[in-house]
């Protein structure tokens, strides 16, 4: 009877796990009630708590995490060696390794994750989301072209020195002020955007920003080349407001940095998206693709092999498998593209072309 009371606490974790997931199967209620509801409270009040800092707690969180990972396998390994191992000594780890998942679990969800499960920013805007074709991709690829090398262009002319990343990030919520006087939804207040403390680390795992759901904090990675700065930071302030899935993140940080006043936001967001649609276009006809590639100014192309020296001194053998695993999170979480859901933003721009006329 005893051990059985053991097991009682998690089995109410995962009762209350069962119900979370059953009140996210309902996309409807999630847009409703939690995306448009309770969720905008509690993200308030982390944000509220967390962002007047000037580092990010929830990177110093995932540090101790990780520091008692470490510690706990060191044990294990100890354990095993010295032959320690009893059946009431496993069930009990067993038991709380089962807590501490259910709670993260829990707390994952509820804090922000249910947001997975939401109808989004097409039907807040009303967008039509069909399968776009490849006239579609060869007609967005020639907008963003114009866009991107007119950016470029402005801003080679005007010689201004990249803003320091408080600058950066007055810019990002200024920039989301201008797209929320179109979009009242996408108002973002209380701002809890910082440097990530782990940017060093992430070069070498291949993030350039990320969000932090257990303290409301985003967290951008600044160690990488500055212009793709602006876009990343609105891509995770998106995730603030909860747009979960990377390609209406993407979406929402392209509303935000288009409208800014600022030229480099627009030069950042720019860029990316025709890379997203280049690489779409090149899925289908690899000529027209390379053909708009080719048209970039040597002002972006040079931007274009920083990236890529970037890329090159960072490569590591653990890279790939950090992005395997990644993906393999985002397909089960409402996904399926795994991490080539970020290039699905290209939907998005097409059925917001369709819809406007303009991007």
């Amino acid at each position: 009877m005893k051990g059985t009371k053991k097991w009682l606490f998690p089995g109410i974790l995962l009762l209350l796990a069962l119900i979370t997931r059953w009140y996210a199967a309902n996309t409807s209620r999630v847009e409703t009630s939690y995306s448009n509801g309770w969720y905008r409270s509690i993200v308030a009040v982390l944000r509220t708590i967390f962002g007047w800092l000037p580092f990010s707690i929830g990177d110093i969180l995932y540090g101790l995490a990780g520091l008692y990972l470490l510690i706990k396998c060191i044990q294990l390994v100890r354990i095993a060696i010295r032959r320690k191992a009893t059946k009431d000594g496993f069930l009990n780890g067993l038991r709380k390794s089962v807590i501490i998942l259910l709670l993260i679990y829990l707390f994952f969800n509820v804090l922000w994750g249910i947001n997975y499960n939401r109808q989004g920013i097409a039907l807040q805007l009303g967008l039509e989301m069909k399968p776009y074709t490849v006239q579609d991709l060869d007609t967005i690829n020639s907008l963003l072209l114009v866009k991107v090398n007119a950016a470029k262009q402005s801003l080679a002319n005007n010689q201004r020195p990249y803003p320091s990343s408080a600058d950066l990030f007055e810019q990002v919520q200024q920039g989301y002020a201008a797209v929320d006087s179109i979009y009242p939804f996408l108002q973002y207040h209380h701002r809890s955007l910082k440097p990530s403390l782990w940017g060093w680390l992430g070069n070498y795992a291949g993030f350039t920003g990320y969000y932090n759901p257990f303290t409301g904090e985003a967290q951008v990675n600044t160690m990488v080349p500055k212009f793709l700065q602006p876009y990343t930071a609105c891509h995770e302030v998106a995730h603030q407001l909860g747009y979960a899935k990377e390609m209406e993140a993407n979406f929402v940080g392209y509303l935000a940095a288009s409208h800014s006043a600022d030229t480099l936001f627009q030069y950042s967001v720019y860029l990316d998206l025709f890379l997203y649609s280049n690489r779409n276009l090149a899925a289908y006809d690899t000529v027209s693709a390379h053909h708009y590639a080719k048209q970039l100014i040597p002002e972006v192309k040079a931007d274009l092999q920083v990236w890529r020296q970037f890329l090159r001194s960072h490569k590591n053998p653990v890279e790939p498998v950090i992005r395997w695993m990644y993906g393999k999170y985002l397909e089960s979480n409402q996904q399926p593209q795994g991490v080539l859901s970020y290039d699905e933003v290209t939907s998005f721009l097409i059925a917001y072309y369709r819809k406007f006329g303009k991007i």
